[in-house]
């Protein structure tokens, strides 16, 4: 989930949780909404989402990028 982490923070990850980071940070300004979440699968593919603001269903970007993996089929899961 990405919500306090700064650009300076950033720089310290290694290539590929940087890249999620990125995925995160563009999930939020491409949808407006005030988080953003990567995560990646233990085949390296990733799952991007923003917040979920319904009158009916709230749900962060982190639960959602999560669901959307294990709704792939994604076994385990690791985020930045």
């Amino acid at each position: 989930m990405l919500g306090t982490m700064t650009d300076s923070s950033a720089l310290d990850l290694d290539p590929e949780d940087r890249k999620i980071v990125t995925l995160a940070r563009s999930a939020r300004a491409r949808n407006g909404v005030p988080e953003g979440a990567a995560v990646r699968d233990e085949t390296g593919r990733t799952y991007v989402a923003g917040t979920v603001g319904l009158e009916s269903l709230n749900l962060s970007a982190l639960r959602t990028a999560v669901a959307m993996a294990v709704a792939s089929g994604a076994q385990s899961l690791e985020a930045a």
